[in-house]
């Protein structure tokens, strides 16, 4: 069977279509349908820009041909103002020559600067604009040597833009999930808790990056066959406990969420690792397999989230020699054991401390600990 408009295979179509929605999951999205098109329309270059370059802005765009580097660099940089095939109606697959004449066109600086040395002459395209504000431009292009495009390439394209509309909708959602997970994700590793999610099988779906540091120490806890475990056997035997509990818990949803903890002993003599089990709700949507059903806590006490000087500075009005005693402090140091490290006499680290008492409102060393380590400062550590 074959579509009424474009007079093309309707399963080739479906192929293209399904490969449109596939390109939300690729490293480079869309970069396999782009390719299909370009095949399929015998394009030399077919481009989905993202989102539009402006200045200081690079832009965002998946482009398919022979293209260069320096190419695409000389687009962001200075031809993209030069660019006369934009703010096209949207959803409308458009020519240049329906916008321009012939003449007009190659005698524009973007053909002859641009376009012209990478043997670009007939060029098709149409912007796409989403209810969320999202604004991006598919371009397909032909040689000087090839046949301008035809209604059934228009119609081919027209058909397929609603797709690309939806697609990029989605993809912007998922964006949101992702750098949602990624700032929770940061915001643990800077409190320096571990976090290893599993899914319905006890198996390891992600873990996070203090969760990798902990267990790649093999120290109280390590991954084998993908699954947690502790070094120690008896340990072992009630993390597994634990484990499992949390998972029957995660199938059952008239079973309210389950916590439980344990205390997990380590080979070097350090202090114990805390670890904490928690079950994941099943959604009421859920489907399929691989998803997050429990999730393991892991704090080593023997690391210090070290808050940034700068950040506990602004937070606390700290001048830099109270904020050096007070990171001192915060760090487990006596007074006299701060004075010493830091090379300053008693007196000069009790007047500091006066002053600090002071501006947190404490009139007691162990308050103070407790308000540093509990304030927000170690959320400002930077990425590595």
């Amino acid at each position: 069977m074959k579509n009424a408009v474009t007079n093309f295979p309707l399963e080739t179509f479906s192929e293209l279509v399904g490969a449109i929605y596939d390109g939300l999951l690729e490293t480079i999205p869309w970069q396999k349908i782009l390719g299909r098109m370009r095949s399929e329309l015998g394009a030399n270059y077919v481009t989905l820009i993202l989102r539009s370059p402006g200045p200081g802005d690079q832009g965002l765009m998946v482009t398919v041909g022979d293209v260069t580097s320096e190419g695409l660099i000389s687009y962001h940089s200075h031809y993209y103002a030069m660019d006369p095939f934009v703010g096209l109606p949207s959803e409308k697959v458009v020519t240049t020559s329906e916008i321009m004449s012939e003449s007009r066109w190659v005698a524009s600086p973007f053909y002859q600067e641009f376009l012209a040395p990478v043997d670009v002459h007939h060029l098709m395209g149409a912007d796409i604009r989403t209810d969320d504000g999202v604004e991006c431009r598919l371009r397909v292009c032909r040689s000087l040597n090839s046949p301008d495009f035809s209604e059934r390439d228009k119609a081919f394209c027209t058909l397929l833009l609603p797709h690309f509309k939806r697609a990029v909708h989605l993809h912007g959602k998922l964006d949101l999930i992702e750098s949602e997970r990624r700032l929770y994700a940061g915001a643990m590793d800077r409190l320096m808790v571990g976090t290893v999610i599993l899914d319905e099988n006890g198996r390891v779906l992600q873990t996070n990056a203090m969760a990798d540091k902990i267990l790649r120490a093999s120290d109280g806890m390590r991954i084998a066959n993908n699954m947690p475990h502790a070094t120690h056997a008896a340990d072992n035997r009630e993390l597994q406990r634990l484990i499992k509990n949390a998972l029957v818990r995660h199938g059952n949803q008239k079973v309210a969420t389950v916590v439980d903890a344990i205390s997990v002993t380590r080979n070097s003599g350090l202090r114990n690792l805390g670890v904490v089990v928690h079950s994941v709700p099943l959604s009421e949507w859920s489907e399929g397999k691989s998803r997050p059903a429990a999730v393991i806590y892991i704090r080593d006490p023997e690391h210090k989230a070290q808050a940034p000087h700068d950040i506990v500075r602004q937070l606390f009005s700290f001048t830099p020699a109270e904020t050096n005693l007070a990171m001192q402090l915060a760090n487990g140091l006596s007074l006299e054991e701060a004075a010493e490290e830091l090379g300053i006499r008693r007196n000069t680290a009790r007047a500091h401390l006066r002053a600090i008492f002071s501006k947190t409102d404490v009139t007691r060393q162990t308050e103070l600990v407790r308000i540093l380590l509990n304030s927000v400062a170690t959320l400002g550590i930077g990425d590595n």
